[in-house]
């Protein structure tokens, strides 16, 4: 080899060595001003993923456990899940019965259920969010020219007292919305037939319905429960956010407040952790699509879809309680909405109105929203002693909405047989995951085994 060609290689390595070291210390200059970027960054997780009916497992709750159990077998409830907060930390959460009888699938703190009605909440909150963002007032109009809903498809109102609507009427019930003819949120195949359309009946095809009967009141002078109100309000936040319903909830309020696993459900598909609904001595019904298959209402019977902000979402009790941590008007964690705003979704009004996306509220600061459809039973309370509590069922009772009442009387029964609860937050496994997740040495911590943990009862 010549000196002239062992010249040329020794400065073409040279070259190499010095270009690989740029690189290495840029990378590393690069790492050190990206660093808290990368860290900071939280891996978006649903709490009740990382928890198990063992995290409550304690001595000292057994007789608690013992009188939800008892309670089941005498209503011959399948499947239940509970979850129990107080002052904003979550101290309990456990499912009882079966998620699932054909696979013996056991109810656990990680599935979720069908809402129904406490969907009006998260609603409620989202119209309180625009109107603090600028968006909307509830003094808006809903119908006529001057109204959200001012287009050719919600045009052809058959009384005309449909243009003094208010977003605040629909929010306390108040909007004049007939029961004469049934619920037609629950009607698809008929709404659809009354219409001249392609079964089934979606949310603004319902819409249009109502708007062909008669108010059975003028707006604003009496009360009428209507779940027909809430579908509304859901047509109004997307077109006042400018995003689909789900996703303006989602991004504005549920993930803020760390809720990752909740969302519409579906009549007939389930999400791979949500239960099987039962319906004990009910008869089947014809299928929502027109189809001409008998099904029971839970599975097929009701439109889930079209429900929308009425009573559509599915969610875990434990997100349930997350989500309240924050329009509870509790110092320990910051809510979403001002004191003075969420005060006013719990209150009465000048006329002993229905609250705003609540079901009961009294002057001492207890707070109630039931939810009951066709397989379902919910009931979330936030009481003034700093406790609260929501329980779902995955079953039907023939009592239909005063069964809430039952859920009632049961958990103030069982919480009376605790002595003592944990002093714990379990909503804390997303602090220590995120800590677990920043010493391991790898970048991917998807599947990393160090990471699958449960917290410790204590």
């Amino acid at each position: 080899m010549s000196n002239r060609l062992i010249v040329a290689l020794y400065a073409l390595f040279t070259i190499a060595i010095a270009i690989w070291a740029k690189v290495l210390v840029t990378d590393n200059i690069n790492r050190e001003i990206f660093q808290d970027e990368y860290i900071e960054e939280p891996i978006p997780f649903a709490v009740h993923k990382y928890l198990s009916n063992l995290d409550s497992e304690i001595e000292n709750t057994e007789k608690f456990d013992k009188t939800i159990r008892q309670f089941m077998r005498r209503y011959n409830i399948i499947g239940a899940s509970l979850a129990i907060m107080r002052n904003d930390s979550l101290i309990y959460a456990k499912g009882y019965g079966y998620a699932d009888t054909a696979s013996k699938t056991e109810t656990d703190v990680f599935h979720i259920f069908r809402v129904a009605s406490i969907s009006k909440l998260l609603t409620s909150t989202a119209i309180m969010m625009l109107q603090e963002e600028g968006k909307l007032f509830l003094s808006d109009s809903v119908f006529g020219k001057n109204g959200w809903l001012n287009d050719s498809v919600f045009g052809n109102y058959k009384d005309k007292r449909f243009e003094r609507i208010t977003i605040e009427n629909l929010l306390r019930h108040q909007a004049g919305f007939t029961g004469l003819y049934g619920d037609p949120m629950f009607a698809p195949l008929q709404v659809a037939e009354a219409m001249n359309v392609a079964p089934p009946a979606g949310r603004d095809t319902v819409i249009q319905f109502a708007l062909t009967k008669r108010l059975r009141f003028t707006p604003g002078h009496s009360t009428k429960y209507s779940n027909i109100g809430y579908a509304v309000l859901s047509k109004i936040i997307e077109r006042a956010s400018g995003m689909s319903y789900e996703e303006y909830i989602q991004k504005s309020i549920l993930h803020p407040a760390k809720c990752y696993d909740m969302h519409l459900g579906r009549s007939i598909e389930r999400f791979p952790n949500e239960v099987t609904y039962y319906e004990p001595g009910m008869d089947s019904v014809e299928m929502f699509d027109g189809s001409g298959r008998m099904v029971l209402r839970s599975n097929g019977g009701n439109y889930i879809e079209a429900l929308s902000g009425a009573g559509a979402w599915v969610a875990s009790p434990i997100e349930l309680m997350r989500f309240l941590s924050v329009i509870d008007d509790s110092p320990v964690v910051p809510d979403i909405l001002p004191s003075e705003v969420i005060q006013l979704m719990s209150s009465r009004g000048e006329n002993s109105e229905l609250p705003m996306g609540w079901m009961d509220s009294n002057n001492n600061g207890t707070w109630s929203r039931s939810g009951t459809f066709a397989g379902t039973n919910a009931m979330m309370r936030r009481e003034a002693n700093g406790y609260s509590w929501v329980i779902v069922t995955n079953t039907s009772r023939w009592e239909g909405p005063r069964f809430t009442r039952s859920l009632i009387s049961l958990m103030s029964r069982a919480m009376r047989q605790v002595k003592e609860w944990p002093v714990r937050d379990m909503f804390t496994i997303e602090e220590e995951f995120n800590l677990r997740r920043l010493s391991l040495p790898t970048s991917d911590t998807t599947d990393n085994p160090l990471l699958e943990y449960h917290i410790p009862s204590i």
